[in-house]
């Protein structure tokens, strides 16, 4: 079985379907032959997805307005600056480009910004056991857990699951197709992504009406398994495995396996928001920002927006529009008459998790002196993963950022600010002792708080793993769809961005024919 990476966990078990092969970017069709009110298309929301959707559609030659209910874009890519010092950036929101992120990389190349390569963890701490990565990895040493592997951090739940891994795995060469360039579920071409489930025996389907924690312990797993998955895989979906679908579990152990490709983690250099303000610069005249939207009508030729402009309800009128807004803001807002049951329920129970992120400056990188146990920690503190974040920014002073999800980052949202910056310094104190001594400050994001996401990003929650996510980038008459809770790569950048593209790519189809 696969040692499965963090980030790696993310991508595949969003729905446990595989991620699809990348297809090029359609060439924009011409419109000439195309009435202009046919052309009216509003995009909600400026971040990823919708910003990368309306930009395909303003190249493709549509009149394109999008609506946002902030005052900048990038939604949950959020890059924090005023509070530190020295020219020093934090990533509070989406942080990560993959190396194999094609429509990130797409995207970054287009408006001329370098990704940098992030540095992997080379330490951990737990249970007052202190390891150094490469002696963890070279002397085979076990974590202080019941039922663990030697040398090996993620993925320790996986003989649990192999059973379900070897059941699908033989469904899978059952029903390949001999795809074998294809990056799919089972050898399923790329144009039916979507169905690489349907093959899957009804035993592993039913995976889905049961928790991760609830098939564990049905597979003998000791309590020290299930502890450990919460700190390392089950947070990274911010969720708690109670609350996360069996299948999409077994899913993921499935796809670790079937490809075993090893991504590299960067960043955008300068800072992640300079990708969504890059977009933004182009499209600025097509952006209303501070107009949260309130209600959409649909009808047989055209769509109608309702929004708040200082106070008041104004209205705008496209033959199409791109619903980019998460399922947890979207339900808040009236839908005339409303989508298909099916399309409602996934609005209104789609899981969000939760995610809080601290930046810690510190004025001395005291992390880098002899004796250190690294400057990227795996922790079982309250914040989870600690890391040096200001690598390509100028010293001494350096900035630290934490990544806590699912019930470690509910419980510290629930502190004051100063109840954060207390569990923030003790858990770093763990780390480096003498953490203290150059402490500066610190600020938190709790993404749940925000009101205009009302969580992190999306995760499969029981009964979710098969069905949500077709549903949910299901287009609705005249209305399209976007965002990573909509994308087979979900909890990423790239996934916003493929989305936003699909979505655009759905309106000149439609908008063509």
């Amino acid at each position: 079985m696969t040692n499965i990476s963090r980030r790696k966990f993310i991508k595949r078990s969003g729905t446990g379907i595989a991620v699809a092969t990348i297809t090029p970017l359609v060439t924009a069709r011409v419109l000439s032959s195309v009435p202009e009110s046919d052309r009216r298309v509003i995009v909600i929301g400026a971040g990823l997805a919708g910003l990368s959707s309306a930009y395909e559609l303003d190249q493709a030659g549509f009149d394109v307005t999008l609506l946002e209910a902030r005052t900048r874009p990038g939604g949950r890519v959020r890059t924090y600056r005023d509070p530190f010092s020295d020219g020093h950036y934090a990533e509070m929101g989406a942080e990560y480009v993959n190396s194999n992120d094609t429509y990130a990389h797409k995207y970054c190349k287009t408006f001329g910004l370098e990704i940098l390569t992030a540095k992997l963890y080379d330490g951990i701490l737990v249970r007052n056991r202190r390891y150094r990565m490469a002696d963890f990895q070279k002397q085979q040493s076990k974590l202080p857990f019941e039922g663990v592997k030697k040398g090996k951090l993620f993925g320790q739940e996986g003989p649990w699951v192999r059973r379900w891994v070897d059941k699908i795995q033989k469904s899978a060469e059952k029903y390949n197709t001999n795809c074998s360039s294809c990056h799919e579920f089972g050898g399923i071409k790329p144009e039916k992504p979507l169905s690489a489930l349907g093959h899957l025996p009804n035993e592993v389907l039913a995976l889905d009406k049961i928790s991760v924690a609830d098939l564990l312990h049905n597979e003998g797993a000791p309590e020290d398994i299930i502890n450990l998955y919460t700190y390392t895989n089950a947070t990274e979906s911010t969720g708690r495995p109670e609350t996360m679908s069996a299948l999409a579990l077994v899913m993921s152990h499935y796809m670790a396996g079937a490809f075993n490709e090893e991504t590299d983690e960067g960043r955008i250099l300068g800072g992640n928001d300079k990708l969504p303000k890059s977009i933004a610069k182009v499209i600025s005249s097509k952006i209303m920002y501070r107009r949260p939207v309130r209600r959409i009508t649909q009808g047989k030729k055209n769509v109608e927006i309702w929004f708040e402009e200082q106070g008041k309800l104004q209205s705008l009128k496209a033959s199409r529009i791109v619903i980019s807004m998460p399922f947890k803001v979207l339900k808040e807002t009236v839908i005339e008459p409303e989508f298909s049951v099916e399309k409602m329920k996934c609005i209104r129970e789609l899981s969000y998790g939760h995610v809080m992120k601290i930046a810690m400056q510190f004025s001395k990188r005291f992390w880098d002196e002899p004796g250190s146990l690294g400057q990227r920690i795996f922790t079982d503190t309250p914040l989870r993963r600690i890391y040096h974040h200001s690598i390509d920014q100028p010293g001494p002073r350096g900035i630290v950022l934490s990544f806590t999800s699912g019930e470690d980052a509910q419980q510290l949202g629930n502190l004051p600010p100063e109840g954060r910056m207390k569990v923030a310094q003790d858990s770093v104190k763990r780390v480096w002792g003498e953490a203290s001594e150059y402490w500066e400050g610190g600020v938190a994001k709790y993404w749940n708080e925000d009101p205009w996401l009302k969580g992190s990003y999306s995760f499969p929650g029981i009964g979710q793993a098969k069905d949500f996510l077709q549903i949910s980038m299901k287009q609705e008459g005249l209305v399209h769809f976007a965002g990573e809770h909509t994308s087979i790569h979900r909890a990423s950048m790239n996934g916003a961005i493929e989305s936003g593209v699909r979505a655009s790519e759905e309106v000149k189809t439609a908008v063509g024919d």
